[in-house]
């Protein structure tokens, strides 16, 4: 809560900087990568005593155990570190008043939770599969109906949750979508989100990479849509709570890259499901609230490729009996192609960074 500090600035004028959304944003980055790099050793080790350790199956994939078989045993469940570090650096820099703030950690953790649950049957209880997916998916879709019914009673968050915002357009493509409609497209970037970081966790430090990236083009989206000049000038919706989204968003881009400390080739931890499923559904929750949820296909772009390379292989597979890539996702199937775990991991790293740096060029282009 050192949010507020500030109001203890006529003791102390230099506090008055804890007013300002930038200062904190900063500080609650820092906070969360200190935290992540402090606590990971400890936190490796627990999860190393605890037996939680990465199980790599080789009748699933033997082409792919030659290159991975090696990390079986790694500790996993790792994103409980980002959770952790996330939400205490949000609680501490960020206003705790802020309504957008809580419906953000909340997805982080329940989405979590979910990730946590099925990395526990896959790890502990040896469960392979882990959750079935159907399981997984009316979980993750029952908490997004439950946030969507949330938004839509919320005064702040009302009016926004009914209208379809696309980039290049001033003004709503569509200005109320219903109720129905509504929670439908909730639940589609919600759950979309969450799975897109799933898919594309599979390398060291190719997911909380990506994630980076796409957080700090958030935390900027975040600003401006909080600030009203800016607002005006971009031509982009003003959502009052986006400035303090702006602070929870650098907490995570400092977590992801306190995690990454750790989670860079050779990875002394895997996220799991815990990490992957949380961060997916804070970033889908993020952009909903500042209405630039469909700018998202564009900033996760390579979340996006990697999902969609999942659906082709699938359905090319079921309707023609002939696979389209190697392998899916698409990361594997340049494993395939030779390409070594640290080209692969970088190279979509680049991607992350154009499609990041495109995403932010539509704030203007309207």
């Amino acid at each position: 809560m050192l949010y507020y500090l500030y109001l203890l600035e006529e003791y102390w004028s230099a506090l008055r900087v804890f007013r300002y959304i930038t200062v904190r944003a900063v500080l609650g980055a820092g906070t969360a990568f200190l935290l992540c790099v402090c606590l990971g050793p400890w936190v490796i080790e627990q999860l190393r005593r605890l037996k939680v350790g990465q199980y790599v199956r080789k009748d699933e994939a033997p082409p792919l155990y030659q290159y991975h078989g090696q990390k079986a045993g790694t500790p996993t469940m790792g994103g409980l570190l980002i959770i952790g570090s996330m939400t205490l650096s949000t609680l501490l820099w960020a206003d705790p008043g802020n309504v957008a703030v809580w419906l953000v950690i909340s997805t982080l953790v329940v989405m979590g939770g979910i990730g946590f649950v099925d990395d526990y049957l896959k790890v502990v209880r040896k469960q392979s599969k882990g959750l079935s997916a159907r399981g997984k998916f009316a979980m993750q879709s029952g908490w997004a109906l439950l946030v969507g019914a949330l938004m839509l009673m919320i005064p702040e968050t009302r009016e926004g949750a009914r209208q379809l915002m696309v980039p290049f357009l001033k003004e709503p493509l569509i200005a109320d979508m219903g109720v129905i409609g509504s929670l439908f497209f909730i639940g589609l970037v919600l759950v979309g989100a969450s799975n897109a970081v799933n898919l594309t966790d599979g390398l060291d430090g190719l997911a909380i990479g990506c994630s980076s990236s796409v957080a700090i083009t958030y935390l900027v989206m975040a600003y401006a849509a909080g600030h009203q000049v800016f607002a005006r000038y971009l031509h982009i919706p003003y959502v009052p709570s986006g400035g303090e989204l702006a602070v929870l968003c650098g907490c995570l881009a400092g977590a992801c890259l306190g995690f990454l400390w750790y989670n860079c080739h050779p990875a002394r931890v895997f996220m799991g499901d815990t990490g992957s499923l949380a961060l997916g559904g804070a970033i889908g929750m993020i952009a909903l609230l500042i209405k630039q949820e469909v700018v998202l296909v564009l900033v996760g772009g390579v979340f996006v490729i990697e999902a969609v390379s999942v659906i082709l292989q699938v359905a090319s597979f079921k309707l023609r009996g002939k696979r389209i890539f190697a392998m899916a996702p698409l990361h594997h199937h340049f494993e395939m192609k030779k390409w070594s775990e640290t080209q692969v991991t970088i190279r979509f790293w680049i991607l992350s960074i154009i499609c990041a740096l495109l995403g932010l060029l539509t704030l203007k282009m309207r």
